[in-house]
């Protein structure tokens, strides 16, 4: 009886052993060059700013009377922060609320505005005193692209072209001389051009083939007035994987009359019952992480689609809505959507840029929701505080790869499982800039596990690397106004470089960035 428990016990020992070595193997990684890989664009890192709860009014603007220092209205320490985030791109003012923004509402002296109310967002009034000119001079101040997103549910094409026309024309027409007399000589020369938002839900609840042609419409008369064709016309694209929108969209639209087809997708624990934003369990990050990781099939899918009508690649997605979305924080208003801003957001961050870097062929342009005080949120504000979340950090640390060439890797991912289920551990996108500089960024979801991570670049030319990385102790980590750099990035010490290889071990959900020179 002793011996068979002896000889069952060192089985298992042994089974345990095999897969403790099994589980401490490294993950190799070959990262490619390829002259035929696309750039990563820098507007795959833009922003959206709606209106809605504490993003605008309160938020980024204050308004010039406001003992919070800031610049015609808007915070300077957002502004800092937004420079150094190296922001493309922004998108305003909607979401839901551009197909009720009527334009002309937002121009002129303040005091002369009417009232509106947010019927989407809260049902609170108003007064329209951040509009067209304040958002786009804070765009110049940024050096962020503006990305107007027009009305078109509840508009006509009249006032959608006069809007074009205000923003865009030199001088001589009758929106021209408006804008003049309201202070600003020179046009924005705005390039992007939202044709509506949602047109699925909220911005008509239409059908794809009823808003093909509405686009058609009013895409016919959109003009950047040069005779440039300057204009970048971006369609209401997928509500996540609604296929059929993607094919009547590309099959119905000429090709001269679009440049850009939208796609929404964000992700949660489960849409009916998202959960708290800090209080998760295991279980409710796992399911967040698989929502987010489909955003691989996602642009797979509706990419294949785009490639069908479009062989030459002139038409660019756009995913101008993605992030995360759970329960507004207790006490706050529900239709403010204000929630914290975790680890686990850090990881959903990490994941989604690695996807659009890795399909920079097609994806063009991306816009994290939203930038202040609203879901996943890179700024968190509360009267004369603010804070950097840990989203904002990956933002930054990201931001090496805008405007830099892909470069492909391959490798087998190690999982992370959790009761039957398994999701791939390790997320990777790498790129060369310019000036040869080899940057790649690697996240690691396991909850539990670190995985150390072997890189083969070959006959690249880098000398030495050093590396970023973004990590804490608790899955729920969150920073708050009492406690606002507990998640900050810090310098990664320990990278093994030889011979053209790297060596990293990542510990369980961190995100870290590593430069080569």
């Amino acid at each position: 009886m002793h011996m068979k428990i002896f000889n069952y016990s060192t089985v298992v020992l042994a089974l345990l052993c095999s897969v403790a070595i099994s589980a401490q193997e490294p993950v190799q990684v070959t990262v490619n060059e390829d002259a035929e890989a696309p750039m990563i664009s820098k507007h795959i890192y833009g922003h959206f700013s709606e209106h809605l709860g504490r993003c605008i009014y309160g938020g980024l603007y204050v308004g010039e009377e406001s003992m919070v220092p800031n610049t015609a209205g808007v915070r300077n320490d957002i502004i800092e922060a937004l420079k150094e985030l190296k922001i493309p791109n922004l998108r305003w003012p909607g979401g839901c609320f551009a197909d009720t923004y009527h334009w002309k509402d937002g121009v002129g002296p303040k005091s002369e505005r009417p009232t509106m109310i947010n019927r989407w967002w809260g049902g609170v009034t108003e007064d329209n005193s951040f509009g067209t000119h304040d958002f786009l001079n804070l765009c110049e101040t940024l050096g962020a692209e503006p990305y107007l997103a027009a009305n078109v549910g509840s508009s006509t094409v009249k006032e959608f072209t006069e809007y074009v026309e205000y923003v865009l024309h030199q001088g001589g027409s009758p929106m021209a001389e408006w804008r003049k007399e309201n202070g600003r000589e020179e046009p924005w020369n705005v390039k992007y051009w939202g044709v509506g938002n949602e047109m699925w839900g909220c911005g008509g609840n239409m059908t794809a083939e009823h808003y093909a042609n509405i686009y058609r419409q009013y895409a016919t008369f959109m003009t950047d007035w040069t005779n440039s064709d300057g204009i970048f016309r971006i369609a209401s694209g997928a509500n996540v994987d609604d296929y059929h929108w993607t094919e009547v969209l590309m099959r119905d639209i000429p090709k001269h009359l679009i440049e850009g087809v939208a796609l929404h997708s964000y992700s949660f624990v489960e849409w009916n019952e998202k959960g708290s934003s800090i209080d998760y369990s295991e279980e409710e990050y796992f399911s967040t992480m698989k929502t987010a990781l489909k955003m691989d099939t996602l642009v797979t899918k509706h990419s294949a689609i785009m490639d069908k009508y479009d062989p030459d690649n002139t038409i660019a997605l756009v995913v101008d809505e993605w992030g995360g979305w759970y329960d507004v924080m207790e006490g706050t208003n529900p239709g403010f959507l204000y929630q914290q801003n975790t680890m686990r957001d850090a990881m959903i961050a990490g994941i989604s840029l690695n996807i659009f870097n890795n399909h920079a062929r097609r994806v063009k342009m991306a816009n994290l929701a939203q930038t202040v005080n609203v879901l996943q949120a890179v700024v968190l504000t509360e009267d004369e505080k603010m804070l950097l979340t840990p989203t904002y950090h990956v933002m930054k640390m990201y931001n090496v790869h805008q405007d830099a060439q892909l470069l492909p890797v391959d490798f087998d991912s190690p999982t992370y499982g959790f009761e039957g289920e398994e999701l791939p551990a390790i997320s990777i996108s790498a790129s060369k800039t310019e000036a040869g500089e080899v940057n790649v960024s690697l996240v690691n979801i396991d909850a539990h596990k670190s995985h150390t991570v072997k890189l083969n670049l070959g006959d690249m030319d880098v000398k030495d690397f050093s590396g970023t990385i973004l990590s804490s102790d608790d899955l729920q980590d969150h920073n708050t106004f009492d406690e606002p750099e507990k998640i900050t990035p810090r310098e990664l010490k320990k990278i093994k470089f030889r011979k053209g290889m790297l060596e990293v071990e990542v510990p369980p959900f961190s995100v870290m960035v590593l430069t080569g020179k």
